[in-house]
């Protein structure tokens, strides 16, 4: 039973949603005490619930007594399962902050694997469902025969209402692999994540998705309009979507994302997109919502990170399992390095971070 704290770093969900899923990937149990005492309201929300009860039915998962607000979680994997499944998370619990805890041992399945998942597919402090799906599916193909998400409906808070599927095929399957025999597949057969070099930024695209009801305002095209002037200084292809669409709360956000190649290719194992992005608010203008997600953007264009913090934090177990994965990031977050933290419990890595170039190098060794 591996033993964590809750409350270490920055003390919140993360931690939680990352043991889940590398407990269901290894089979190692685990108990966590003093969950989420560093955030205002401590416990278990919606999301973490939702994900627990998904992998009891993915893997047959075992645990204590748990409710909205539980502190303490006792977690027992069983083995995988394939399939079609559906999850509703409730109002605008998040989907992606859901899918942290879930995608990992997913792409390990025996065989395919359909998700079907209701909740909220954008809201603060989470990456949106367009994050997802333009930065960090192109990371995970190298594992998998093929993976995508479709978005039928958007959700935002408070009433959430938006409806994702998520499609895996996997091309390791742990029903022919123990956890051994798949780690050292993996390290054979799969490239490890390898993200030093920015190359050269060839184009910008995004999307501003907005509720139906503020289309009269032209709300997505003040977005648009906002974020191509600030952007055209780097003189490249600019391609900007705007999308209406009818939601059951008002809201909207703006995605970008810049793209990159290294000899006039873009690297498909290893593809370079970083990403940035911001919510329609209450008392926010499109202008403002548009240059919060431009100057984020900017921030790490102008440097020499690879990747933005939200996707560092989404890629560090995937390098836990690629040692010898590095990649270059404008700082260690509290958030990674509590991330960090769970990994080292459940797989024989280190993380090794370093300043370089007025950054932060990170390379994942093997323990020996």
């Amino acid at each position: 039973m591996i033993e964590l704290d809750g409350s270490y770093g920055e003390g919140g969900g993360a931690l939680v949603r990352v043991a889940l899923a590398l407990s269901t990937l290894t089979g190692q149990p685990f108990h966590v005490t003093n969950i989420r005492t560093g955030r205002e309201q401590a416990g278990l929300k919606a999301q973490h619930l939702a994900a627990i009860i998904a992998l009891k039915k993915i893997c047959q998962a075992q645990t204590n007594e748990i409710q909205l607000g539980s502190t303490e979680l006792s977690f027992q994997p069983g083995k995988i399962k394939s399939g079609r499944y559906e999850f509703d998370i409730g109002t605008a619990g998040s989907i992606t902050l859901f899918l942290q805890a879930i995608i990992i041992p997913c792409l390990f399945a025996p065989d395919k694997i359909t998700l079907t998942i209701k909740g909220g597919t954008s809201g603060k402090w989470q990456a949106s469902v367009d994050y997802l799906q333009q930065m960090l599916l192109p990371q995970l193909r190298r594992f998998v025969s093929r993976i995508e998400i479709k978005i039928f409906k958007r959700g935002y808070y408070p009433a959430g209402g938006g409806e994702i599927i998520l499609k895996i095929a996997p091309k390791y399957p742990l029903k022919n692999l123990s956890i051994p025999e798949l780690l050292s597949t993996l390290s054979q057969k799969v490239s490890s994540i390898n993200l030093q070099d920015q190359g050269k930024l060839e184009q910008i695209r995004g999307i501003i998705a907005v509720s139906q009801e503020l289309e009269e305002k032209g709300v997505a095209q003040r977005i648009k309009q906002t974020s191509e002037s600030l952007l055209r200084k780097y003189n490249i292809p600019l391609s900007l979507r705007t999308e209406y669409t009818k939601t059951l709360s008002v809201g909207g956000e703006c995605v970008l994302w810049a793209i990159y190649s290294h000899n006039g290719k873009i690297d498909e194992h290893n593809p370079i997109i970083i990403g940035a992005d911001a919510l329609l608010e209450k008392n926010k203008s499109s202008e403002d919502v548009a240059k919060e997600a431009v100057d984020e953007l900017i921030s790490i264009l102008d440097s020499d990170a690879c990747l933005d913090e939200h996707l560092l934090d989404q890629l560090l177990p995937f390098m836990a399992l690629l040692p010898g994965s590095k990649i270059m990031v404008k700082n260690l977050t509290p958030h990674a390095q509590t991330n960090i933290y769970v990994i080292e419990k459940f797989l024989a890595v280190q993380f090794i971070i370093q300043e370089q170039r007025g950054g932060i190098m990170i390379e994942c060794k093997k323990i020996e």
